[in-house]
């Protein structure tokens, strides 16, 4: 089987996971509370380059993986192929990213209100891949 990706909804998706954390963590948004629950130091000793670039390298990943998820589950059910990439987003978002978060949080006795605030986080920049990747098919898919 040969699956195809749109590697520009890819790029798109990746870069739009900037776009929702820069929104999701601004202190007049979550970042305020992030910064204080999630114990974060803000003092400018650390610098923000590799973290960004761990970001877009990690959101490619997932964006890519989502796209083939994607495709394969679109090819082998078909239907909707928007609808396809949102259940997909959904399910891998719920089986993997949220479960893994609360596993880890509640071994590492993070507050449960961290935990809510990351995968709710997660859960938006998700959706949001989903929505570009479902919008912005590979060319001949739909």
């Amino acid at each position: 089987m040969l699956i195809d990706v749109n590697y520009w909804a890819v790029i798109v998706a990746t870069l739009s996971t900037m776009l929702v954390g820069s929104i999701w963590y601004t202190p007049k948004v979550f970042g305020n509370y992030w910064m204080r629950v999630a114990k974060v130091d803000d003092s400018g000793e650390r610098g923000a380059v590799g973290p960004i670039l761990t970001t877009l390298i990690v959101s490619f990943i997932s964006a890519w993986v989502l796209a083939i998820a994607t495709q394969v589950a679109w090819t082998a059910l078909g239907g909707n192929y928007l609808l396809m990439a949102f259940t997909t987003g959904l399910m891998l978002w719920a089986g993997f990213t949220a479960a893994r978060f609360i596993t880890h949080d509640v071994f590492e006795g993070r507050p449960p209100g961290l935990t809510i605030l990351n995968i709710g986080h997660e859960f938006v920049t998700v959706v949001v891949m989903a929505l570009i990747i479902g919008v912005w098919p590979p060319a001949g898919t739909v």
